[in-house]
């Protein structure tokens, strides 16, 4: 097995700042961050806080000429997602593992049309519970990354260096067994709690306490459920509620990545989850009426910012 020693990064939010910490606490050396020319200036003269703590990370153009990175962690939000295909190209090797911690279940396709399949390990983050302003960033000690391959009864290459990776740099994970499975429960969750917490300008406590709230959370996702048993991943029931229970036990206070988004006026990522069912319910002939409200109450937000 070989070792991972170049990573890049690409998407340095609240989830790619987080990592981005982590791998800089291993070795400073190890880790270049990708950023197009008016993020390099504006980085290098406003250092990121993370978790209260200051950090100057190696910037790199994408023109840059680089050594090929051993590991690319792409963490950018979906509309950007084109772009930093591009970005990335200077960074791709022959050996290169490309790993997408983007929300949705579309970006390792997106990336494998480019850059080949083998390339790629799935990956989410889940219980990260993370804010963003500017560059100052906070994230929870519960962050674990879900990863691997379609299946990891028996850990690929690719996969155990990761895992070497993760382990010496003190990152949380998961390697689940049907790592499908587990992708399309993230993405039921996102389409759940991002878009009604961005439409109910709701903190968590709002589904904590208010049933009519969870009620609308439950609806978004079981849409996703009806539509993952027409799939063939077929999600359990039970999946509904141990994400409903995740969200009753998250920090009251705290809020979603989309209701960060709406506030601060910025795209959010509401193509990637509500349209994303819509257009598969479409073509696998599963309704989607809560989804397909919710989009237009999304889309119409930022059309009108």
């Amino acid at each position: 097995m070989r070792e991972i020693k170049k990573i890049s990064i690409i998407g340095i939010g609240a989830v790619g700042s987080a990592y981005a910490s982590k791998l800089h606490d291993l070795d400073p050396k190890c880790l270049k961050v990708i950023a197009d020319a008016s993020r390099f200036e504006r980085y290098q003269v406003k250092p990121f806080v993370v978790n209260d703590r200051n950090y100057s990370f190696n910037y790199v153009r994408p023109e840059e000429i680089v050594e090929y990175a051993d590991l690319i962690i792409v963490s950018v939000k979906f509309h950007q997602l084109p772009q930093a295909i591009k970005d990335i190209k200077n960074h791709v090797g022959p050996d290169t593992i490309i790993i997408s911690l983007m929300n949705g279940i579309t970006s390792e396709k997106q990336l494998g049309e480019v850059y080949g399949l083998d390339k790629l390990l799935y990956g989410m983050v889940l219980a990260i519970d993370a804010e963003r302003q500017d560059t100052n960033s906070k994230y929870a000690d519960t962050a674990k990354i879900f990863f691997g391959e379609e299946s990891n009864i028996t850990l690929s290459p690719k996969v155990a260096a990761v895992k070497e990776l993760f382990d010496k740099a003190s990152i949380g994970y998961v390697i689940p067994e049907n790592m499908i499975y587990a992708l399309w429960g993230k993405f039921m969750f996102n389409v759940g709690i991002n878009q009604t917490s961005a439409i109910l300008k709701a903190t968590y406590k709002v589904f904590q306490e208010v049933k009519e709230a969870e009620d609308l959370l439950r609806a978004a996702m079981k849409e996703v459920l009806e539509l993952s048993n027409k799939i063939g991943i077929h999600l359990k029931e039970e999946e509904i509620d141990n994400y409903v229970n995740l969200v009753k036990r998250q920090s009251p206070d705290s809020k979603t990545s989309m209701l960060q988004d709406v506030e601060a006026k910025r795209k959010t990522e509401v193509e990637m989850l509500s349209g994303t069912v819509c257009e598969l319910g479409q073509q696998y002939g599963v309704d989607t009426p809560v989804n397909r409200t919710l989009f237009s109450i999304l889309r119409t937000m930022e059309m009108t910012y």
